[in-house]
């Protein structure tokens, strides 16, 4: 049977694609599986002849009636509004600048890319270090050498929560800034000019040309940023092991509590598997939000 070079490029193709996508496969796929299939079963580590003992869904019923499950979830949420909003705004400003024309430009993208680059436990014993009550510089800035008004941020809630966000901000924001920044480039420099023409002023030309143009590069932005808040348990295992008093406790670092500490493997397992439906149903989310904005501006 003769194929059409179209038809044989199409199946080399898919022959370099299939390693690919075993691979991925295996590596992603099979834990997400084996992490629902532990979900199910009852299996608590160091209690010899307990062994694994099927029970279903009990343990998803178990945590609609766990307060510290469920403060956790509401921290989790709160803060990936928080963190994600405060990042792409950040990031549009941060893009805004060095989109801009000036000299030592590739000097400061550069630097703006730094605290990114920096590994997220290295950034987090930073934070935790600015905020320590003793020696920290954000006491020193505030107060000076007056040590008797030196505050343990770390030590309250509230506080500690900020804190964390804080730091999340600082190290992701330029990550933001870089997609937010791609989106700039392609938007034509002449749709400006003939504004400016028009007599828009910066505001006008803002609003009317360039907010518009760059909500695909927005979504994108709020999606990978969305996805990575949900996956936070670095900044808060460094900086505050979840406390004081839950305040800081997010879904993951709850369910490696659960699974590390405790022992509980089919209870933690089950609270990775909420994070990953949670996750997942929103990246689907706002692939459909992208998609139905780009079907309506090719029409």
């Amino acid at each position: 049977m003769n194929l059409s070079l179209r038809q044989r490029e199409t199946a080399f193709g898919l022959a370099l694609l299939l390693p690919t996508t075993v691979f991925v496969g295996v590596l992603a796929f099979f834990p997400i599986g084996y992490s629902f299939y532990l979900s199910l079963h009852r299996i608590i580590l160091g209690l010899p002849g307990l062994g694994s003992r099927f029970v279903g869904l009990q343990n998803y019923i178990d945590l609609l009636s766990d307060r510290v499950a469920l403060r956790a979830f509401l921290n989790t949420m709160a803060f990936v509004f928080l963190s994600t909003f405060l990042e792409v705004l950040f990031g549009l400003l941060i893009a805004l600048v060095i989109h801009r024309r000036f000299r030592g430009r590739g000097l400061v993208r550069a630097a703006v890319l730094v605290p990114w680059a920096i590994p997220t436990v290295v950034s987090s014993q930073m934070w935790r270090f600015i905020f320590n009550d003793k020696y920290g510089l954000l006491n020193f800035l505030l107060y000076g050498s007056d040590i008797s008004q030196y505050r343990a941020w770390l030590a309250e809630p509230l506080h500690a929560f900020l804190a964390v966000v804080a730091a999340d901000v600082w190290k992701t924001s330029s990550f933001a800034a870089l997609l937010i920044l791609a989106g700039l480039q392609v938007i034509p420099d002449e749709l400006y000019e003939a504004a400016e023409i028009d007599g828009a002023g910066p505001w006008e030309r803002f609003r009317r040309i360039t907010l518009p143009l760059l909500r695909p590069a927005l979504l994108i932005a709020v999606l990978f940023r969305t996805m990575d808040a949900f996956r936070v348990f670095d900044l808060v295992f460094v900086m505050t092991q979840g406390g004081p008093a839950d305040s800081t406790n997010v879904l993951q670092f709850y369910g490696y509590k659960k699974i590390f500490a405790e022992g509980m493997l089919g209870y933690g397992s089950a609270i990775s598997v909420v994070v990953f439906v949670i996750t997942f149903a929103v990246a689907l989310l706002y692939i459909r939000m992208l998609g139905r904005r780009m079907f309506q501006e090719r029409l």
